[in-house]
């Protein structure tokens, strides 16, 4: 009997701290993923030191990361023809001005306005490199 209420404590307690370290390790991944889209950008001011202009792609500039969750980066040069695909805010206004960089997060979707649902768990650069992370905080 005793060891059954141990164990009943135990799966309890595993219960109730299994969630807090789920929540933990998503929070590591996210820090994760706004260090590399910091150094990512280092990276393409570099190149636009010496090109002056952003490269066409990442893999242009030298980069070929993957996120924290296993996906590729995304990255989009933003000129006349591309504005229109660039990344909005709630009053679908493009976030940047010079190029969009985001993970698309745990789910591995996104879509073009951080209003959407599966745009929240992105994490983006914002404001031409003044904001760095979750879209659902900007």
């Amino acid at each position: 009997m005793e060891v059954l209420i141990a164990v009943v404590v135990v799966a309890i307690l595993a219960a109730i701290a299994y969630p807090s370290y789920v929540r933990h390790v998503e929070k590591g991944r996210v820090r994760s993923a706004i260090t590399d889209i910091q150094r990512i950008e280092m990276v393409m001011e570099r190149y636009f030191s010496d090109h002056y202009e952003f490269p066409p792609t990442l893999a242009d500039a030298g980069i070929a990361l993957t996120d924290p969750w296993g996906n590729p980066y995304k990255y989009l040069r933003l000129s006349a023809g591309t504005i229109g695909n660039a990344r909005k805010d709630k009053s679908l206004v493009p976030i940047n001005s010079d190029y969009d960089l985001y993970s698309m997060g745990a789910d591995g979707k996104t879509a073009s306005p951080l209003t959407a649902k599966v745009s929240q768990d992105d994490v983006i650069r914002a404001s031409n490199g003044s904001f760095h992370g979750l879209g659902a905080d900007y």
